[in-house]
């Protein structure tokens, strides 16, 4: 006898905006463009906005073919499906997202993204590493304006403990794998910024610009219900 539970490939979770705050992210590097069309397709059907992440050209193209609706945001390397909304200059909760250099972009871009998707404003200030500290020095007075940084940094990963020794907001650390040789693709970032002596800094993992985003989503969300009590 068949089993009817052999047919189905992903359960969305259609709750999650309504029990945590924020919408149901696909991974999209491993699944198939076929598998995210049909992903796509039951979310638009629930009115759901969609994000996928970890998209490369040639899938996204193939997906447009299906969905033409859909958009591709290159750098990010992410799709969206549905109206994202407003955030506004000030919007709710605004977030700074600094990069140690342009190489990290991507991964700063993905979670501006996804900040972008739940009505979050996000101001990117790149290429402020610590190779050249003065230019992290010029933008202190700016970073001081955001609730939540974010900071993406590969190499040694160490921008994320001079900023955390330099503000007082909460820091997500997100480690890029950007480097050679001993860079072990983000590993030693990752390494350094666990190992960090700037007490408080919370640290994601590799390459994660969406789970940085949806942990200052959180530290915004918090104190969002605090200030209503």
């Amino acid at each position: 006898m068949k089993d009817d539970q052999s047919e189905i490939l992903h359960r969305l979770d259609l709750d999650r905006r309504n029990r945590l705050g924020m919408i149901e992210a696909v991974w999209g590097e491993h699944k198939t463009a076929e598998q995210i069309i049909a992903i796509a397709i039951e979310m638009q059907a629930a009115g759901e906005l969609m994000l996928a992440t970890r998209i490369n050209q040639n899938k996204a193209a193939e997906i447009a073919l299906k969905i033409p609706n859909i958009k591709y945001y290159p750098q990010a390397r992410c799709l969206s499906l549905g109206k994202l909304p407003e955030t506004g200059i000030d919007g709710f909760g605004d977030v700074a997202i600094l990069t140690g250099g342009s190489s990290d972009i991507s991964v700063a871009s993905e979670a501006q993204l996804a900040l972008t998707c739940h009505g979050i404003y996000s101001g990117l200030i790149a290429d402020v590493g610590v190779a050249g500290l003065h230019r992290l020095m010029h933008q202190l007075p700016e970073l001081h304006k955001y609730q939540v940084l974010i900071v993406c940094a590969g190499m040694e990963g160490a921008l994320p403990t001079v900023v955390a020794g330099l503000l007082p907001q909460p820091i997500i650390a997100v480690p890029v794998s950007v480097g050679y040789g001993v860079s072990a693709g983000g590993t030693a970032a990752l390494h350094g910024m666990l190992a960090s002596c700037a007490p408080g800094l919370a640290v994601v993992n590799i390459d994660n610009g969406y789970g940085a985003a949806m942990a200052a989503l959180r530290i915004i969300k918090g104190a969002s219900v605090v200030d209503r009590r």
